[in-house]
């Protein structure tokens, strides 16, 4: 990639790391967490699942020790977002989701992408691009004693498995990373903002048996 557009994912890398902090600390002002408490939610959210896939990766020191601004970012959205939501007028209920949806789209192209750069196979990079997307939200999740998002119907796991799929099988049809890229990205916002407006979700699975008077 031109340095031009390695900066233009880089912005927006930051965008997405706010966002996902945001839903963080959404979810801890909704249980009456203090401080310290917003600050874990909104870190864990945006950063723990690049921390992970770092890990397995062995690229370390992980990427929010290398370049602190991504701690910076999370810490600054924490305290705008404690300040923002007891303002009067809230934004629309539909701006987040779909910041969200963009930042997943984001998240899941970054994850495939460093995976590969590691010399992994297309199946992990799919793995890695969906552990960066949604992992952070799951460790949210059990924090706050919910159930993760991730595992009941939403479609948000499965958009991202589409992307990683859909960006390695590009780049071995010979696409550019670039191109790559796009397709993923709109594949994986695309569902993700089709599920949220026409609420589509996945079927579930119970072990109840259905019984007829």
């Amino acid at each position: 990639m031109t340095p031009l557009v390695e900066q233009i994912v880089y912005v927006c890398d930051m965008f997405g790391t706010a966002v996902f902090a945001l839903s963080g600390v959404l979810v801890a002002g909704r249980l009456r967490m203090d401080g310290f408490g917003v600050m874990v939610l909104a870190a864990v959210t945006a950063i723990g699942g690049g921390t992970i896939r770092d890990m397995i990766l062995g690229a370390t020191p992980v990427f929010w020790v290398r370049d602190p601004l991504y701690i910076w970012v999370v810490i600054a959205t924490a305290f705008v977002g404690m300040w923002a939501v007891r303002l009067p007028r809230r934004i629309p209920w539909y701006v987040l989701p779909v910041a969200d949806a963009f930042g997943l789209a984001l998240f899941t192209v970054i994850g495939a992408q460093k995976a590969l750069a590691f010399g992994t196979s297309g199946l992990i990079a799919v793995l890695m691009g969906t552990m960066t997307g949604v992992a952070g939200g799951v460790i949210r999740d059990v924090l706050a004693r919910e159930v993760p998002m991730v595992l009941q119907k939403e479609i948000y796991a499965t958009a991202c498995i589409l992307g990683g799929i859909l960006y390695t099988l590009s780049l071995q049809a010979g696409l550019d990373r670039i191109a790559a890229m796009l397709i993923c990205m709109v594949a994986v916002f695309t569902l993700r903002v089709a599920a949220i407006h026409w609420h589509l979700s996945l079927p579930t699975f119970s072990l109840e048996r259905q019984h007829q008077d």
